[in-house]
């Protein structure tokens, strides 16, 4: 099981990443859990798992950082929806990550905005019952500045979206 400090945003949250074949996983497996809990939980990422993970089609990482990711530069094919205004953009947000079941949120450290913002969507989907396909709402350890920290790919486009495939 995997913690990081974010505990207090989400006291029980433990990492379940079998179901997506990454191997490590908490007592459950995904297939045990009904599966509208599955499409509600967060759980948490590693940048290592999150590297390996991203080249899956159904993957997409949303930074939620605000104007740092403009300077900072950002994980290539990333979508931005600022935290400043993102429960505004939900729906937005939905519409342009149909077909994917994974979502992956960050922000500079992955403490406050990035946790935040992954609780809205789940919320947001646990009060309009809708079924969008998403299955899995991760949150990224360490956020971007541990990605970058670890030597991890970091573009400097300015294409919003970025491309992803033009970039680092």
């Amino acid at each position: 099981m995997s913690w990081i400090r974010g505990q207090r945003l989400f006291p029980q949250i433990k990492v379940n990443l079998r179901g997506m074949g990454v191997g490590k996983s908490s007592q459950r497996r995904n297939s045990e859990l009904p599966a509208e809990k599955m499409a509600h939980s967060i759980s948490y990422v590693t940048g290592s798992e999150l590297l390996s993970l991203k080249r899956q089609p159904t993957i997409a990482i949303v930074d939620v950082r605000d104007d740092e990711r403009s300077y900072d530069g950002h994980i290539s094919g990333s979508l931005h929806y600022a935290n400043d205004g993102f429960s505004q953009n939900i729906s937005k947000l939905l519409q342009e990550v149909k077909g994917k079941d994974t979502l992956v949120f960050h922000c500079a450290l992955s403490q406050v905005r990035g946790p935040s913002c992954a609780r809205k969507l789940a919320n947001y989907l646990e009060e309009s019952k809708e079924d969008v396909g998403i299955k899995n709402i991760m949150v990224l350890e360490r956020g971007f500045n541990g990605w970058e920290a670890s030597g991890r790919p970091v573009c400097r486009c300015n294409n919003v979206p970025c491309k992803g495939s033009e970039c680092a």
